[in-house]
């Protein structure tokens, strides 16, 4: 079974086949549905990952569905735990260090092709 389905107005990618990719130690990725205007993510990140301080031109929403992480963003730090969401604009320095084992949801807007591979 293909892992991405086409529908003229629907996409449906099954997470059970999703491409996962480990980019940074303690930092897993599964690349779930996408177009060119929208892209999710699942992020599952391991206790003491300290991700480096970064941006990009995307607009950033991210859900916690577990965990807690510490946020850095904007000059800005701040803690979030599960059912906590916040955004980044595009452009913005940010990184996340995981306090506890954490798994979220990133979309991003427009498409992060730089995932796709």
């Amino acid at each position: 079974m293909s892992s991405t389905a086409t529908y003229p107005d629907v996409i449906i990618a099954r997470g059970a086949d999703a491409r996962v990719t480990s980019p940074e130690a303690k930092l897993e990725r599964k690349v779930l549905a996408y177009n060119d205007k929208l892209f999710l993510a699942e992020h599952r990140l391991a206790k003491g990952f300290d991700g480096a301080l970064h941006s990009h031109p995307h607009e950033q929403l991210v859900y916690v569905v577990s965990g807690r992480l510490r946020i850095r963003a904007a000059g800005e730090e701040f803690e979030v735990t599960n059912g906590d969401s916040f955004l980044v604009r595009g452009g913005v320095q940010h990184a996340a260090a995981a306090l506890e084992d954490s798994v979220v949801l990133d979309v991003f807007t427009p498409c992060r092709e730089d995932y796709i591979g």
